[in-house]
C-alpha cells in the first residue's frame, strides 16, 4: 500500500469568476489611484494603492494546491504551506457534490484562490472546508466535527480513504464527470 496519495485540487467555475473578479478590482484600484486622486497624500496611496494590493497577496497565499492522503492524516496543500488534519476519529467519508449547497460562511475566504473556512448549512451545520469546487465536495464526518474537501478524484479520494481507515464506502450520489456543469 503507498503510504501517501495526492489529489488535485481543481477550480469550479465559481471559484474562477469570483476569483477573477476579485482580481479584477484590486488591481483596478491601485491603477486608479496612481493615476488620480492625490499622491501626496499617505491615506489615499494606503487605501488605494497599498491595501487592495496586500488583500490579493495575502488571499493568494490560502490557494489551495491539492490534498495528501498519509496513513493518519490529510495534508492540504497551500500556496506556501501546509495544512494537515489527523484522521483519528473519522467516522466516515462520503461523495456529496451538493454539501456545500445553501451555505453561509461565518469565518473565512468565501471565493478568493479558494473557499476555506467555517461554514454552516442545513445538511451539515457548522463545518470547515478547504474547497476550489464545490461540486466535487467530499464530506469528512468526524467524531467531534465535519470537514469538507474537493479533491480531482472525489469517488477515488473516498475509496483511498476508506481503505486507509478500513471502513466500506458511504455515498451520497456519486461524482460523475460531466462536461460543462461545473
Amino acid at each position: 500500500m503507498n503510504p501517501h496519495t495526492t489529489f488535485n485540487a481543481p477550480w469550479g467555475r465559481s471559484l474562477k469568476v469570483m476569483t477573477g473578479l476579485s482580481i479584477l478590482i484590486l488591481v483596478g484600484l491601485p491603477a486608479i489611484g496612481t493615476f488620480a486622486g492625490p499622491h501626496n497624500n499617505p491615506l489615499w496611496i494606503f487605501g488605494m494603492i497599498i491595501m487592495p494590493l496586500s488583500i490579493l497577496f495575502i488571499a493568494a497565499l490560502f490557494t489551495i494546491r491539492g490534498y495528501v492522503l498519509t496513513i493518519d492524516a490529510l495534508i492540504i496543500q497551500r500556496l506556501v504551506w501546509n495544512t494537515k488534519l489527523g484522521l483519528s476519529g473519522l467516522q466516515y467519508a462520503e461523495v456529496d457534490a451538493e454539501a456545500m449547497s445553501g451555505s453561509i460562511r461565518t469565518c473565512g475566504n468565501g471565493g478568493m484562490f479558494c473557499f476555506s473556512g467555517k461554514f454552516n448549512n442545513n445538511r451539515l451545520g457548522s463545518y470547515r472546508a478547504f474547497a476550489t469546487d464545490p461540486k466535487r465536495s467530499v464530506v469528512l464526518k468526524f467524531s467531534d466535527r465535519t470537514v469538507v474537501v474537493t479533491p480531482d478524484q472525489p469517488n477515488d479520494f473516498v475509496a483511498r480513504i476508506n481503505q486507509i481507515s478500513g471502513r466500506s464506502a458511504r455515498t451520497m450520489g456519486h461524482f460523475e464527470k460531466a462536461s460543462g456543469s461545473l
